[in-house]
This record gives C-alpha cells, sequence and structure tokens, in this order.
C-alpha cells in the first residue's frame, strides 16, 4: 500500500502543469495556443519570454526530483524509486488536468535522475548542453541527453533499477519527439530561438 500510494502521488504530483499554470496567472495566456500547443519549457519560452521558460524548467525538474526524492525515503528499494519517477515523467505527459496531454517529459526526467544521483544527472545537462550547442536544437539535445542516461546510471550506480528507468526515458522520451524526429529528417525542425540564425521558436 505504501509503494502503491508513493506511486500515485509521484504520478499526481507530475500532472501539475506549470507550464499552463504560469502561463495563465502571470501572462494571463494559454500556452496550449502557442508553438508546439505543449506546456514544456521551449514552448513556454516562445509563449512567456526567458523567465516564464525558467520557472517553467526548475519547476517541471522540481517534479521529477521530489518524485524520486519521495521514493527514496520511503526506503523500499531501488525499484519503487524507479518506478517512480516513470509515473512522474508520465504524470508530466499525459496530465489529467488537460485532457491527459502535457509535455514532453525531459526536465521531468532529469529532476529524478539528479535526486537518484547528481552525478547522473550532470552528465545528462552536459549531454544536453553539447548537443544543443552543435544542432542548435533542442530536441537533439533532449534525446541525445536521455540516452545518456541508462549509461550514466549504470556507470554511477551500477543499479539495475535505475539504469532501467534510464532505459525507459530514452525510449519514451524518443517516442514523445517523434514528431520533432519527422522535421528533422525532412529538414523543417526549428532551433532554439537566442541560437537559431533564422526562422521560429523550436517547436519541443
Amino acid at each position: 500500500m505504501i509503494a502503491a500510494s508513493v506511486v500515485a502521488i509521484a504520478f499526481l504530483v507530475g500532472s501539475i502543469p506549470f507550464g499552463y499554470l504560469i502561463g495563465r496567472i502571470f501572462y494571463h495566456t494559454d500556452i496550449r495556443a502557442h508553438g508546439s500547443g505543449n506546456v514544456g519549457a521551449m514552448n513556454a519560452m516562445r509563449a512567456m519570454g526567458a523567465r516564464g521558460a525558467i520557472a517553467t524548467l526548475l519547476l517541471d525538474a522540481g517534479k521529477g526530483y521530489v518524485a524520486a526524492l519521495l521514493a527514496l525515503h520511503a526506503h523500499d528499494g531501488a525499484v519503487l524509486v524507479a518506478v517512480t519517477a516513470a509515473a512522474a515523467v508520465l504524470g508530466h505527459c499525459y496530465s489529467p488536468w488537460l485532457g491527459w496531454k502535457g509535455g514532453k517529459g525531459v526536465a521531468t526526467s532529469v529532476g529524478a535522475i539528479f535526486a537518484i544521483s547528481p552525478a547522473a544527472g550532470l552528465v545528462c545537462i552536459a549531454v544536453w548542453l553539447a548537443g544543443v550547442l552543435a544542432t542548435r536544437y533542442s530536441s537533439v539535445g533532449s534525446m541525445l541527453a536521455n540516452l545518456a542516461a541508462p549509461f550514466a546510471l549504470w556507470y554511477l550506480t551500477r543499479n539495475p533499477a535505475y539504469a532501467a528507468y534510464g532505459l525507459f526515458a530514452a525510449i519514451f522520451i524518443a517516442y514523445a519527439h517523434r514528431e520533432n524526429i519527422q522535421r528533422l529528417r525532412a529538414g523543417r525542425e526549428n532551433g532554439i530561438p537566442f541560437l537559431r540564425r533564422g526562422g521560429t521558436a523550436n517547436r519541443t
């Protein structure tokens, strides 16, 4: 019962649509009416600018961090932590408050990884940054960061449950970016606003 409750709480915490709430409360706009229509940090940048995007990013990452930390303090083992982290990501992507829609789970996943292993979280951030600087696409950086997650978690924790969570994150977030992958292949993906040479904001 404790484990089930922790997973359910993690899903509900993950489902809090901070990007939507920040837009409504502080910017009097619906973030879903802009860009890609999702509630993640990159779309927040287009709808609300840098401050709104940073607030969304930190709060979305905080959801994953708090959820995983809650499971760690439950002392029921690494499997519960891994399942709880996955629940938070799924809650973010399929929020019941937004008609089972949401963001793409990148910040929430990295937040959970930071709770599991701060060093692994830093590896993911470094890979994201390298991918973004090399390509100017947030979507590429996001997918590469989560592709690195299972390797970083295994190398730094030697825990198969944590590595399994990293594998889940890599596969699920690649799936969440399937439309971005199609645009990348077609040469129609747009870069991060302050890095791009032209065009509109990234649809990530």
